[in-house]
């Protein structure tokens, strides 16, 4: 079925795009959500006029997407995310609003929490590639990094251990590699 999209779909296609979708998916989940209108000869029309109005506005707004793209794509922002044990599920969930968060304080960028294509939240520890939909003819993808901080500590102190055991091993090695004088013969 052709629909014509009112808005972004994840994985579908961006606002005013024409799209073939399943009947049941129009049906069911994009009609019902206000997301697409069914496309026919009007729709189209009107798509048309809406299209031309919206070319002037986007001409505006390229330009601040193309600098956030500049300042974004492929940088890595981290998220702390809390574990138990050893473990790799998150207790909690990382959000589109937390990566948005992330985004302003760790690159200096605001980015609406809509704009970021994240399909389900995270809830495990990793690496994750997100796309940004920036703008209708412009995307970008930015690295984020899920981390354990209690996790992170606890091997530093286990490497600041084997040094300590390391230089241990040195110094106890040591005397044992000096060789005493031998005493004087006497005559």
């Amino acid at each position: 079925m052709k629909v014509i999209l009112t808005q972004t779909v994840p994985k579908v296609g961006k606002e005013g795009h024409v799209v073939n979708v399943a009947n049941g998916f129009a049906r069911n989940y994009l009609f019902p959500q206000k997301m697409a209108v069914y496309a026919d000869k009007a729709q189209l029309s009107i798509l048309d006029r809406r299209l031309k109005k919206l070319a002037e506005a986007d001409a505006k707004t390229l330009a601040s997407a193309e600098a956030v793209h500049e300042k974004v794509h492929g940088k890595q922002i981290r998220l702390e995310g809390k574990v138990a044990g050893d473990n790799t599920r998150l207790f909690g969930a990382i959000t589109s609003q937390d990566i948005a968060d992330a985004l302003k304080a760790q690159l200096g960028v605001e980015v609406d929490r809509k704009q970021i294509g994240l399909v389900a939240p995270i809830k495990r520890l990793g690496k994750l590639d997100i796309e940004l939909d920036l703008h209708r003819q412009l995307d970008t993808h930015i690295a984020v990094e899920v981390f354990n901080p209690e996790a992170i500590e606890a091997e530093e102190k286990e490497a600041e251990a084997a040094e300590g055991v390391e230089a241990t091993e040195a110094a106890e090695e040591a005397p044992e590699a000096i060789e005493e004088p031998e005493a004087p013969v006497e005559a």
